[in-house]
Protein backbone atom coordinates (compact mmCIF):
# COMPACT_ATOMS: atom_id res chain seq x y z
CA UNK A 1 0.00 0.00 0.00
CA UNK A 2 1.40 3.58 -1.03
CA UNK A 3 2.06 6.06 1.94
CA UNK A 4 0.39 9.16 2.47
CA UNK A 5 2.39 11.86 0.24
CA UNK A 6 4.64 14.37 1.87
CA UNK A 7 2.35 17.70 1.17
CA UNK A 8 5.36 19.71 2.06
CA UNK A 9 7.00 17.91 -0.52
CA UNK A 10 4.22 18.12 -3.04
CA UNK A 11 4.65 22.29 -2.00
CA UNK A 12 7.97 22.09 -2.79
CA UNK A 13 7.71 20.51 -6.33
CA UNK A 14 5.05 22.90 -7.28
CA UNK A 15 7.30 25.56 -6.51
CA UNK A 16 9.84 23.72 -8.80
CA UNK A 17 6.96 23.33 -11.36
CA UNK A 18 6.19 26.71 -11.47
CA UNK A 19 9.15 28.73 -11.60
CA UNK A 20 12.56 26.40 -11.15
CA UNK A 21 12.21 24.03 -14.37
CA UNK A 22 14.68 25.88 -16.00
CA UNK A 23 17.29 24.31 -14.04
CA UNK A 24 17.14 21.08 -14.48
CA UNK A 25 17.32 18.77 -17.69
CA UNK A 26 13.70 17.33 -19.06
CA UNK A 27 15.44 13.69 -17.12
CA UNK A 28 15.55 15.47 -13.97
CA UNK A 29 12.19 16.72 -14.32
CA UNK A 30 10.84 13.92 -14.84
CA UNK A 31 12.79 12.27 -11.92
CA UNK A 32 11.87 14.67 -9.11
CA UNK A 33 8.26 14.35 -10.42
CA UNK A 34 8.19 10.73 -9.62
CA UNK A 35 9.86 11.70 -6.55
CA UNK A 36 6.59 13.93 -5.92
CA UNK A 37 3.52 11.50 -7.36
CA UNK A 38 5.52 8.39 -6.86
CA UNK A 39 5.73 7.54 -3.18
CA UNK A 40 6.25 4.03 -3.66
CA UNK A 41 9.02 4.05 -6.47
CA UNK A 42 7.06 2.22 -8.87
CA UNK A 43 8.26 4.79 -12.03
CA UNK A 44 11.66 4.99 -10.98
CA UNK A 45 14.23 4.35 -13.49
CA UNK A 46 16.00 1.49 -12.73
CA UNK A 47 19.50 0.29 -14.64
CA UNK A 48 20.72 -3.37 -13.75
CA UNK A 49 24.00 -4.25 -14.88
CA UNK A 50 25.75 -7.55 -15.25
CA UNK A 51 27.33 -9.45 -17.62
CA UNK A 52 25.28 -12.34 -17.63
CA UNK A 53 22.56 -12.16 -20.17
CA UNK A 54 20.68 -15.17 -18.08
CA UNK A 55 21.25 -13.43 -14.51
CA UNK A 56 20.05 -10.10 -15.64
CA UNK A 57 17.17 -11.51 -17.10
CA UNK A 58 16.24 -12.93 -13.68
CA UNK A 59 16.86 -10.05 -11.65
CA UNK A 60 14.69 -7.61 -14.37
CA UNK A 61 12.05 -10.51 -14.16
CA UNK A 62 11.99 -10.01 -10.94
CA UNK A 63 11.95 -5.80 -10.50
CA UNK A 64 9.03 -6.44 -13.23
CA UNK A 65 7.06 -8.87 -10.43
CA UNK A 66 7.80 -6.17 -7.73
CA UNK A 67 5.95 -3.70 -9.88
CA UNK A 68 9.23 -1.75 -10.95
CA UNK A 69 8.41 -1.38 -15.01
CA UNK A 70 10.89 1.07 -15.58
CA UNK A 71 13.65 -1.17 -15.95
CA UNK A 72 17.21 -1.09 -18.26
CA UNK A 73 19.82 -3.62 -18.82
CA UNK A 74 23.70 -2.85 -19.31
CA UNK A 75 25.89 -5.68 -20.49
CA UNK A 76 29.09 -4.80 -18.46
CA UNK A 77 30.13 -2.21 -15.88
CA UNK A 78 31.48 0.07 -19.32
CA UNK A 79 27.82 -0.17 -20.60
CA UNK A 80 26.51 1.09 -17.22
CA UNK A 81 28.84 3.97 -17.06
CA UNK A 82 27.95 5.23 -20.86
CA UNK A 83 23.98 4.83 -20.02
CA UNK A 84 24.24 6.75 -16.55
CA UNK A 85 25.69 9.35 -18.35
CA UNK A 86 23.32 9.35 -21.29
CA UNK A 87 20.06 9.37 -19.03
CA UNK A 88 18.84 9.81 -15.32
CA UNK A 89 18.64 6.83 -12.93
CA UNK A 90 16.80 6.36 -9.76
CA UNK A 91 19.00 2.98 -8.54
CA UNK A 92 21.86 0.75 -10.01
CA UNK A 93 21.94 -2.93 -9.64
CA UNK A 94 25.71 -3.85 -10.38
CA UNK A 95 27.57 -7.12 -10.58
CA UNK A 96 31.11 -7.29 -9.63
CA UNK A 97 33.15 -9.62 -11.82
CA UNK A 98 31.88 -8.09 -15.47
CA UNK A 99 34.36 -7.91 -18.82
CA UNK A 100 35.81 -4.29 -19.31
CA UNK A 101 35.61 -2.61 -16.19
CA UNK A 102 34.22 -4.39 -13.48
CA UNK A 103 31.82 -3.45 -10.35
CA UNK A 104 34.65 -2.06 -8.36
CA UNK A 105 35.54 0.52 -11.20
CA UNK A 106 32.33 1.56 -11.66
CA UNK A 107 31.75 2.60 -8.53
CA UNK A 108 35.37 4.27 -8.15
CA UNK A 109 34.13 6.57 -11.17
CA UNK A 110 30.78 7.01 -9.49
CA UNK A 111 32.32 8.18 -6.48
CA UNK A 112 34.16 10.62 -8.53
CA UNK A 113 31.50 11.83 -10.49
CA UNK A 114 29.36 14.85 -8.71
CA UNK A 115 26.72 13.94 -10.83
CA UNK A 116 26.65 10.18 -10.09
CA UNK A 117 27.80 10.15 -6.71
CA UNK A 118 24.66 10.51 -4.89
CA UNK A 119 22.61 7.49 -6.86
CA UNK A 120 22.50 4.64 -4.92
CA UNK A 121 23.81 1.21 -5.99
CA UNK A 122 22.52 -2.16 -4.58
CA UNK A 123 25.63 -4.43 -5.71
CA UNK A 124 24.26 -8.08 -6.50
CA UNK A 125 27.43 -10.42 -6.71
CA UNK A 126 28.31 -14.21 -6.44
CA UNK A 127 31.23 -12.67 -4.44
CA UNK A 128 30.45 -12.99 -0.66
CA UNK A 129 33.76 -12.53 1.15
CA UNK A 130 33.24 -9.92 3.69
CA UNK A 131 35.95 -8.25 2.09
CA UNK A 132 34.19 -7.59 -1.06
CA UNK A 133 30.98 -6.02 0.88
CA UNK A 134 33.43 -4.04 2.78
CA UNK A 135 35.09 -2.52 -0.17
CA UNK A 136 31.68 -2.21 -2.17
CA UNK A 137 30.19 0.13 0.74
CA UNK A 138 33.73 1.91 0.87
CA UNK A 139 33.07 2.60 -2.31
CA UNK A 140 30.24 3.65 -2.06
CA UNK A 141 27.45 1.15 -2.56
CA UNK A 142 24.42 1.08 -0.60
CA UNK A 143 23.92 -2.31 -0.54
CA UNK A 144 24.97 -5.82 -1.22
CA UNK A 145 23.05 -8.75 -2.39
CA UNK A 146 24.75 -12.07 -2.78
CA UNK A 147 23.43 -14.46 -5.50
CA UNK A 148 21.35 -15.87 -5.94
CA UNK A 149 19.08 -12.94 -4.83
CA UNK A 150 15.95 -13.36 -2.62
CA UNK A 151 13.25 -11.68 -4.45
CA UNK A 152 11.58 -10.53 -0.64
CA UNK A 153 15.40 -9.21 0.17
CA UNK A 154 15.29 -7.50 -2.98
CA UNK A 155 12.22 -6.19 -2.39
CA UNK A 156 12.64 -4.47 1.07
CA UNK A 157 16.27 -3.46 -0.11
CA UNK A 158 15.51 -2.05 -3.44
CA UNK A 159 12.52 -0.10 -1.74
CA UNK A 160 14.57 1.50 1.25
CA UNK A 161 17.14 2.66 -1.65
CA UNK A 162 14.63 4.16 -3.71
CA UNK A 163 12.98 5.82 -0.43
CA UNK A 164 16.46 7.32 0.41
CA UNK A 165 17.19 8.39 -3.06
CA UNK A 166 13.46 10.04 -2.98
CA UNK A 167 14.12 11.78 0.31
CA UNK A 168 17.12 12.78 -1.25
CA UNK A 169 15.76 14.33 -4.50
CA UNK A 170 13.36 15.78 -2.55
CA UNK A 171 16.21 17.88 -0.36
CA UNK A 172 18.49 18.70 -3.53
CA UNK A 173 15.19 20.52 -4.93
CA UNK A 174 14.62 22.32 -1.34
CA UNK A 175 18.05 23.91 -2.14
CA UNK A 176 17.63 24.72 -5.60
CA UNK A 177 14.25 26.62 -4.22
CA UNK A 178 16.30 27.98 -1.70
CA UNK A 179 19.14 29.13 -4.36
CA UNK A 180 16.63 30.69 -6.81
CA UNK A 181 14.57 32.55 -3.73
CA UNK A 182 18.31 34.52 -3.32
CA UNK A 183 19.21 34.65 -6.75
CA UNK A 184 15.40 35.92 -6.99
CA UNK A 185 15.54 38.11 -4.36
CA UNK A 186 19.16 39.91 -5.12
CA UNK A 187 17.53 40.56 -8.35
CA UNK A 188 15.01 42.11 -6.79
CA UNK A 189 17.15 44.55 -4.69
CA UNK A 190 19.33 45.70 -7.53
CA UNK A 191 16.09 46.62 -9.71
CA UNK A 192 14.86 48.28 -6.60
CA UNK A 193 18.33 50.05 -6.33
CA UNK A 194 18.51 50.82 -9.38
CA UNK A 195 15.35 52.69 -9.42
CA UNK A 196 15.81 54.32 -5.97
CA UNK A 197 19.11 55.88 -8.16
CA UNK A 198 16.56 56.83 -10.73
CA UNK A 199 15.07 58.88 -8.38
CA UNK A 200 17.79 60.23 -6.03
CA UNK A 201 21.40 60.94 -5.80
CA UNK A 202 22.91 57.72 -5.04
CA UNK A 203 24.22 59.51 -1.26
CA UNK A 204 20.56 60.19 -0.71
CA UNK A 205 19.40 56.89 -1.59
CA UNK A 206 21.73 55.34 0.50
CA UNK A 207 20.70 57.67 3.12
CA UNK A 208 16.76 56.62 2.99
CA UNK A 209 18.13 52.65 3.27
CA UNK A 210 19.65 53.17 6.30
CA UNK A 211 16.54 54.38 7.51
CA UNK A 212 16.70 57.99 7.93
CA UNK A 213 13.05 59.30 7.15
CA UNK A 214 13.64 63.29 7.22
CA UNK A 215 16.60 64.47 4.95
CA UNK A 216 17.10 67.78 4.20
CA UNK A 217 20.30 69.80 3.73
CA UNK A 218 21.16 73.65 3.04
CA UNK A 219 23.99 74.12 0.08
CA UNK A 220 25.32 77.41 -0.10
CA UNK A 221 26.28 77.38 -3.12
CA UNK A 222 25.50 75.35 -6.10
CA UNK A 223 24.05 76.30 -10.02
CA UNK A 224 20.61 75.67 -11.13
CA UNK A 225 19.48 75.30 -14.79
CA UNK A 226 16.06 75.54 -15.92
CA UNK A 227 15.69 74.29 -19.57
CA UNK A 228 12.00 74.95 -21.29
CA UNK A 229 11.27 73.76 -24.66
CA UNK A 230 9.82 76.39 -26.86
CA UNK A 231 6.97 75.23 -29.55
CA UNK A 232 5.93 72.09 -27.33
CA UNK A 233 2.63 73.10 -26.80
CA UNK A 234 1.74 73.39 -30.18
CA UNK A 235 3.07 70.18 -31.17
CA UNK A 236 1.65 68.73 -28.36
CA UNK A 237 -2.24 69.75 -30.34
CA UNK A 238 -0.84 68.08 -33.72
CA UNK A 239 0.65 64.89 -32.52
CA UNK A 240 0.08 60.97 -31.60
CA UNK A 241 0.19 61.18 -27.62
CA UNK A 242 2.60 57.67 -27.96
CA UNK A 243 4.62 59.69 -30.18
CA UNK A 244 4.70 62.76 -28.23
CA UNK A 245 6.05 60.73 -25.55
CA UNK A 246 8.19 59.37 -27.16
CA UNK A 247 9.92 62.22 -28.74
CA UNK A 248 10.02 64.05 -24.88
CA UNK A 249 11.80 61.00 -23.90
CA UNK A 250 14.37 60.53 -26.61
CA UNK A 251 15.08 64.38 -25.76
CA UNK A 252 15.39 64.25 -22.36
CA UNK A 253 17.57 60.98 -21.93
CA UNK A 254 20.04 63.02 -24.09
CA UNK A 255 19.78 65.48 -21.80
CA UNK A 256 20.21 62.93 -19.01
CA UNK A 257 23.44 61.20 -20.57
CA UNK A 258 24.74 64.86 -20.64
CA UNK A 259 24.25 65.29 -17.10
CA UNK A 260 25.73 62.04 -16.06
CA UNK A 261 28.90 62.21 -18.38
CA UNK A 262 29.27 66.03 -16.62
CA UNK A 263 28.38 64.70 -13.36
CA UNK A 264 25.42 66.63 -12.37
CA UNK A 265 22.80 66.06 -10.90
CA UNK A 266 18.98 65.70 -12.88
CA UNK A 267 16.53 66.71 -10.62
CA UNK A 268 13.43 66.16 -12.26
CA UNK A 269 11.19 67.07 -15.79
CA UNK A 270 8.02 68.66 -14.99
CA UNK A 271 6.32 68.29 -18.46
CA UNK A 272 8.44 69.95 -20.89
CA UNK A 273 11.18 71.56 -18.83
CA UNK A 274 13.81 70.18 -17.34
CA UNK A 275 15.42 70.92 -13.84
CA UNK A 276 19.33 70.44 -13.20
CA UNK A 277 21.90 71.03 -10.83
CA UNK A 278 25.49 71.52 -10.44
CA UNK A 279 27.46 71.30 -6.80
CA UNK A 280 25.35 68.77 -5.07
CA UNK A 281 24.60 66.32 -3.04
CA UNK A 282 28.47 66.62 -3.65
CA UNK A 283 29.95 69.79 -3.36
CA UNK A 284 32.53 70.61 -6.27
CA UNK A 285 33.99 74.43 -6.72
CA UNK A 286 33.53 74.30 -10.76
CA UNK A 287 29.96 73.85 -10.59
CA UNK A 288 29.00 77.12 -12.66
CA UNK A 289 31.33 75.96 -15.51
CA UNK A 290 29.94 72.46 -15.55
CA UNK A 291 26.47 73.61 -15.62
CA UNK A 292 26.70 76.14 -18.26
CA UNK A 293 29.02 73.68 -20.39
CA UNK A 294 25.93 71.18 -20.20
CA UNK A 295 23.41 73.95 -21.18
CA UNK A 296 25.46 74.52 -24.42
CA UNK A 297 25.24 70.74 -24.80
CA UNK A 298 22.18 71.00 -24.43
CA UNK A 299 21.31 73.23 -27.54
CA UNK A 300 23.81 71.18 -29.82
CA UNK A 301 21.84 68.10 -29.00
CA UNK A 302 18.32 69.75 -29.85
CA UNK A 303 19.70 70.46 -33.32
CA UNK A 304 20.96 67.36 -34.03
CA UNK A 305 17.73 65.81 -32.18
CA UNK A 306 15.42 68.61 -34.83
CA UNK A 307 17.39 67.34 -37.69
CA UNK A 308 17.04 63.59 -36.92
CA UNK A 309 13.08 64.19 -35.97
CA UNK A 310 12.44 66.33 -38.75
CA UNK A 311 10.80 69.25 -36.20
CA UNK A 312 11.92 72.66 -35.01
CA UNK A 313 12.01 72.47 -31.49
CA UNK A 314 13.74 75.23 -29.64
CA UNK A 315 14.80 75.78 -26.02
CA UNK A 316 15.06 78.51 -23.59
CA UNK A 317 17.68 78.31 -20.53
CA UNK A 318 17.70 80.00 -17.23
CA UNK A 319 21.17 79.76 -14.63
CA UNK A 320 21.94 80.88 -11.96
CA UNK A 321 23.98 80.56 -8.78
CA UNK A 322 23.21 80.50 -5.02
CA UNK A 323 21.98 78.94 -1.92
CA UNK A 324 19.46 76.04 -2.01
CA UNK A 325 17.73 74.22 0.74
CA UNK A 326 17.32 70.27 -1.30
CA UNK A 327 15.62 67.53 0.58
CA UNK A 328 13.41 64.57 0.05
CA UNK A 329 9.74 65.06 0.40
CA UNK A 330 7.17 62.25 0.80
CA UNK A 331 6.31 58.92 2.25
CA UNK A 332 4.93 57.55 -1.51
CA UNK A 333 6.16 59.12 -5.19
CA UNK A 334 9.22 60.48 -3.22
CA UNK A 335 11.07 63.16 -4.81
CA UNK A 336 14.35 65.02 -4.17
CA UNK A 337 13.87 68.56 -4.80
CA UNK A 338 15.27 72.18 -4.26
CA UNK A 339 14.11 75.33 -2.72
CA UNK A 340 14.93 78.46 -1.88
CA UNK A 341 15.56 82.27 -3.92
CA UNK A 342 18.09 80.41 -6.08
CA UNK A 343 15.60 78.32 -7.85
CA UNK A 344 12.92 80.56 -8.06
CA UNK A 345 15.32 83.31 -10.06
CA UNK A 346 16.46 80.40 -12.11
CA UNK A 347 12.95 79.55 -13.44
CA UNK A 348 12.29 82.98 -13.99
CA UNK A 349 16.03 83.70 -16.13
CA UNK A 350 14.17 80.71 -18.21
CA UNK A 351 10.73 82.53 -18.77
CA UNK A 352 12.66 85.58 -19.49
CA UNK A 353 14.87 84.45 -21.62
CA UNK A 354 15.71 84.15 -25.43
CA UNK A 355 15.05 80.87 -27.79
CA UNK A 356 18.04 78.92 -28.13
CA UNK A 357 19.98 81.13 -25.84
CA UNK A 358 21.30 80.23 -22.72
CA UNK A 359 20.19 83.19 -20.40
CA UNK A 360 22.55 83.95 -16.84
CA UNK A 361 22.09 86.18 -13.78
CA UNK A 362 24.65 88.75 -13.31
CA UNK A 363 26.14 86.86 -10.59
CA UNK A 364 26.80 83.98 -12.20
CA UNK A 365 28.19 86.01 -15.72
CA UNK A 366 30.94 87.24 -13.30
CA UNK A 367 31.65 83.31 -11.99
CA UNK A 368 31.83 82.44 -15.77
CA UNK A 369 33.54 85.09 -17.59
CA UNK A 370 37.39 83.42 -17.30
CA UNK A 371 35.91 80.67 -19.55
CA UNK A 372 32.50 81.69 -21.40
CA UNK A 373 31.68 84.84 -23.94
CA UNK A 374 29.05 86.72 -22.62
CA UNK A 375 26.64 89.50 -23.95
CA UNK A 376 25.44 92.06 -21.55
CA UNK A 377 21.09 91.73 -21.82
CA UNK A 378 20.70 94.69 -18.97
CA UNK A 379 17.86 94.61 -15.97
CA UNK A 380 14.91 92.63 -17.02
CA UNK A 381 12.00 92.43 -15.09
CA UNK A 382 10.84 89.19 -13.34
CA UNK A 383 7.94 88.44 -11.85
CA UNK A 384 7.88 88.49 -7.94
CA UNK A 385 11.91 89.45 -8.15
CA UNK A 386 12.14 92.96 -9.63
CA UNK A 387 14.92 94.27 -11.85
CA UNK A 388 17.78 91.63 -12.31
CA UNK A 389 20.92 92.19 -14.28
CA UNK A 390 21.74 89.38 -16.76
CA UNK A 391 23.35 88.02 -19.30
CA UNK A 392 23.43 85.63 -22.42
CA UNK A 393 26.00 83.24 -23.17
CA UNK A 394 28.07 83.37 -26.51
CA UNK A 395 30.21 80.51 -26.28
CA UNK A 396 33.25 79.17 -24.39
CA UNK A 397 36.45 81.27 -24.94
Amino acid sequence: MNQPIDQDAVRTFQLLQRAKTDALTAEQQNQLERARTDSSGAQAAILVADDSEAVRAIIVLMLHSLGYRNVAEAVDGQDALEQLHQREFDLLVLDIEMPRLDGYKVLEAMKEDPVLRHLPVIVASGLNEIEAVVKCIELGAEDFLPKPVNAVIMRARVAASLERKRLRDLEQIRLIELHWEKQLLATEQEKSERLLLNILPASVAGRLKQGEQNIAERYADVSVLFADLVGFTALVKRTDPVELVGLLNDLFSRYDRIASRLGLEKIKTIGDCYLVVGGLPEPRSDHPEAVAGMALEMLDALETFNQERGIKLRLRLGLHTGPVVAGVIGHQKFAYDLWGATVNLASRLQSAGVPNRVHVSEHTALRLRSKFRLTDRGAIMCKGIGRVRTCLIEGRI
